[in-house]
C-alpha cells in the first residue's frame, strides 16, 4: 500500500504491515495485534461497547478488527482525506468511513464508550489537542499505540529504510519512549493495562475514572 504526503502530513502505510512485508516485519506485526487484542479484550471484560471511534484509521484494518472483536458495536473510522484511503474504504463493509482530523473531532462529547488510535499520535502536529479530542469524545475507554523510541528508528536505520533520516518514518512528528508516552496519556486519562510489542508501547486508559 502506498503512502500520500501533502505538506508533510502522510496519510496511509509506506507498505503493507499487516500482509506483507519481509519475514521479521511479519513476525512482529502479528505479535503487535496479539498485544493490541488483549487490550480490546481487556476493554471488553469492563462492560458492553456500543459505540466505537478509529482516529486515523488509514486503509482500515484495525477498523474491521473492531467490527469483528464487537460484533454489537457500530464503528466510525475516520483519517484525513485521500483518494487512496477512500478505494481501500470502499472494499471494506460494516464501518462507516468518514473524513476528519483527529485535531477536531466533529462529535459531540462522550459519543464513544471506545476511541482507538494506533500508530496515530505520532503523526499529529498539535499532539496534545489530538489527545484531548479524543478524550473528550470518549465516554469510557482509549487503547493507544505509538512506536517505541528510539528502537523504532534504530530498526528502521538497521534495515536501510529512511537512513536519509537517521530512520525517521516520514510524517513522524513526534517520538516516545514508553514512560513519556504514558505521561502523555495520563494528563487526559488514568491509564488502566500496558502491552509492549517490540517495538510499539500500547496502552489502554479509562477517561472516566
Amino acid at each position: 500500500m502506498s503512502a500520500t504526503t501533502t505538506d508533510e502530513i502522510v496519510t496511509g502505510n509506506h507498505y503493507n504491515k499487516y500482509e506483507g512485508g519481509n519475514v521479521a516485519i511479519r513476525f512482529l506485526t502479528k505479535r503487535f495485534l496479539v498485544a493490541l487484542d488483549e487490550l480490546f479484550d481487556a476493554v471488553a471484560d469492563e462492560g458492553p461497547i456500543t459505540r466505537i471511534l478509529e482516529v486515523g484509521c488509514g486503509e482500515g484494518e484495525i477498523a474491521e478488527r473492531l467490527r469483528d472483536r464487537f460484533p454489537e458495536a457500530s464503528v466510525t473510522a475516520l483519517d484525513l482525506p485521500d483518494p487512496d484511503l477512500r478505494r481501500e474504504w470502499e472494499k471494506r463493509s460494516g464501518v462507516e468511513f468518514l473524513e476528519g482530523d483527529a485535531h477536531d473531532l466533529q462529535f459531540e462529547d462522550d459519543s464513544f464508550d471506545l476511541v482507538v488510535a494506533v500508530e496515530v499520535c505520532e503523526h499529529l502536529t498539535h499532539p496534545w489537542s489530538g489527545l484531548a479530542e479524543m478524550a473528550r469524545v470518549s465516554k469510557r475507554h482509549l487503547v493507544l499505540t505509538v512506536p517505541r523510541e528510539p528502537l523504532f528508528r534504530m530498526g528502521n536505520f538497521l534495515t536501510g529504510r529512511h537512513v536519509s533520516s537517521f530512520g525517521n518514518t516520514p510524517g513522524h512528528f513526534n517520538h516516545w519512549g514508553t514512560p513519556g508516552f504514558l505521561r502523555f496519556v495520563s494528563v487526559q486519562a488514568a491509564i488502566a493495562n500496558v502491552r509492549l510489542p517490540l517495538p510499539w508501547t500500547a496502552v489502554h486508559a479509562r477517561v472516566d475514572a
